[in-house]
C-alpha cells in the first residue's frame, strides 16, 4: 500500500511539472513584437493574434519622421523578438540609434527578427532628389505606402513570414489569420473604390499640405496637382501660398487634405480664399478616435471626406 502511494505521489509530481513545462513552453512561444508606428502594429496584431504582444513606439498622432527616442524604449527593443519598421528612411532620424544601443543583435537590419515592411511594395518618388534645396525628400522613394491599403496585404505578408520564421510550429495559425485578413481588406477595398466613385473623387484635383498622399490618391484616383509645402518640410513663403490659391480656383480644386500634426491655420485661409472644402485626415492609426484599426483607418478617412463634400455624417 506505501509503495502504490508513494507512485501515486511521484506520478502526480511528474504531471505536475509537465503541466509546468508546458506552460513555460507556451509563453515562450507568445513573441515579443515592436513596431516603429501603430499601422504596423496593427497589422501585426492581425495576424499575430494572441501569439503575439505588439507595441508601437510612434503614436497615431505623432508625425512619425520625428519621433523622440526615449530610453525607456531600449529596454522594449532589448527584450524584443521582432521589430517591424516603414522603411524607405522614414525613420532615419530615431530608429538606427535606437536598434544600435539596444544591443539585440537579433532584431538588428540582417538579424531574423527584423522585418523592412516595404519589401515588395512598388515605392513612389523613387528618384527623389536630395540635398536642402530639394527640402524633406526620401532618397529611398516616399515612405507613405501603408495608406494604399493593397500595400497593408504585402505589409501583412512580411509580417507572417517574419511569424512563421521565429516560431514555424505556429506557421498554421499565422496563415490562416492571414488569410481572413486578405479577405476582409479586399472586401473592404471594394467598398471604398465604390464610394470614392461615389463622392466624386476619382479624378478629382486636390492640393495636399505634405507628400502624405500619393498612394491614398493613386489607391482612389485622386489627382494631386500640389503642395501647401512648396518642398517637403520647407514652410510656404507668401508668394507661394497666393500662386497656390490662384492655382486652386483655375483647376477647381475639390478638397485641400492636412495631416494633423500640422498647424491648420495657414490651410484653413488657404481653402477658405480659394473656395475649396478642407479635411483633416488621420494618416495613421491612432490618428483619430474613429480611426482605432488598419481598416477603420480608411473608413474615418472616408467619413470625413464624405462629410466635407456634403455626402452624408460622419
Amino acid at each position: 500500500m506505501r509503495d502504490r502511494t508513494k507512485r501515486l505521489a511521484r506520478a502526480a509530481a511528474a504531471a505536475v511539472l509537465a503541466l509546468g513545462c508546458f506552460g513555460a513552453a507556451n509563453a515562450e512561444t507568445t513573441l515579443s513584437v515592436i513596431t516603429t508606428t501603430p499601422d504596423l502594429a496593427s497589422i501585426a496584431r492581425e495576424i499575430g493574434g494572441d501569439h503575439i504582444t505588439v507595441e508601437s513606439l510612434a503614436k497615431g498622432y505623432q508625425d512619425p519622421h520625428f519621433v523622440d527616442a526615449k530610453p525607456s524604449y531600449l529596454l522594449k527593443l532589448r527584450k524584443a523578438d521582432l521589430f517591424i519598421e516603414v522603411g524607405r528612411d522614414l525613420e532615419v532620424g530615431w530608429a538606427p540609434g535606437l536598434l544600435n544601443n539596444a544591443r539585440n543583435a537579433r532584431i538588428r537590419p540582417g538579424g531574423p527578427g527584423f522585418v523592412d515592411a516595404s519589401t515588395g511594395v512598388s515605392i513612389l518618388e523613387a528618384d527623389g532628389r536630395v540635398g536642402r534645396e530639394a527640402g524633406d525628400v526620401h532618397p529611398l522613394g516616399n515612405p507613405h505606402y501603408w495608406l494604399n491599403p493593397e500595400n497593408g496585404l504585402t505589409i501583412a505578408a512580411n509580417v507572417r513570414d517574419a511569424l512563421e520564421r521565429l516560431a514555424p510550429t505556429d506557421a498554421p495559425y499565422f496563415r490562416e489569420r492571414y488569410a481572413a485578413f486578405e479577405s476582409r481588406l479586399k472586401a473592404a477595398m471594394e467598398r471604398w473604390k465604390k464610394e470614392a466613385v461615389a463622392l466624386g473623387l476619382t479624378g478629382m484635383k486636390v492640393v495636399t499640405y505634405h507628400r502624405s498622399w500619393p498612394y491614398f490618391a493613386a489607391a482612389f484616383g485622386l489627382d494631386v496637382v500640389d503642395y501647401v509645402e512648396p518642398r517637403p518640410g520647407v514652410p510656404p513663403a507668401p508668394r507661394h501660398v497666393q500662386q497656390l490659391i490662384d492655382l486652386m480656383k483655375a483647376q477647381k480644386v475639390g478638397l485641400l487634405i492636412v495631416e494633423p500634426y500640422f498647424d491648420p491655420k495657414l490651410p484653413a485661409r488657404i481653402a477658405q480664399s480659394a473656395g475649396v472644402a478642407m479635411v483633416v485626415l488621420p494618416p495613421s492609426v491612432g490618428a483619430s478616435p474613429a480611426a482605432t484599426g488598419y481598416l477603420d483607418l480608411f473608413d474615418a478617412q472616408f467619413a470625413i471626406i464624405r462629410k466635407a463634400l456634403g455626402g452624408g455624417k460622419s
